[in-house]
């Protein structure tokens, strides 16, 4: 009786292994996206005068804007991008959404645009402002 107890266990386990390796070699959401641009802004010196501000080139296309978040992020962000035939701005608002019956928690995201269209190949020039909100880290991806 023993020994079956036994197969029984390394057969679960060997199953559970499985199971595991196969959540953690799946395709995630971003598959064949690229990640053009990304920023972790979590410290008061990373800005100046209040606004963070860099630097970067984008090629013709369609883009999402991604941020991670939590609850000490900036209530308020502006972001602004600008190229040479290209602006975008857009001001966003922290959204906290509580979740779970037994143990609540918070997801965090920004309310407003997430969308992009570059129309050709250019150097942005991108601008934050957290309305002094200078300690609250986050940080942005721009993807493809």
């Amino acid at each position: 009786m023993k020994k079956k107890n036994i197969v029984i266990l390394i057969f679960i386990g060997v199953i559970v292994s499985i199971v595991f390796g196969l959540i953690l070699l799946s395709p995630s959401e971003n598959t064949g996206r690229d990640q053009i641009y990304h920023a972790r802004i979590a410290e008061a010196k990373q800005y100046k005068n209040g606004i963070f501000s860099d630097s970067f080139p984008i090629k013709k296309g369609t883009y999402e804007i991604r941020f991670v978040l939590n609850g000490d992020s900036p209530e308020k962000l502006s972001v602004t991008m600008k190229g040479s035939t290209f602006s975008f701005s857009e001001n966003y608002r922290l959204d906290g959404t509580i979740h779970g019956e037994f143990g609540k928690y918070y997801t965090w995201k920004y309310l407003g645009s997430s969308k992009i269209d570059i129309p050709q190949d250019q150097e942005l020039k991108i601008s934050m402002d957290p309305h002094g909100s200078l300690e609250g880290p986050f940080s942005i991806y721009i993807i493809r």
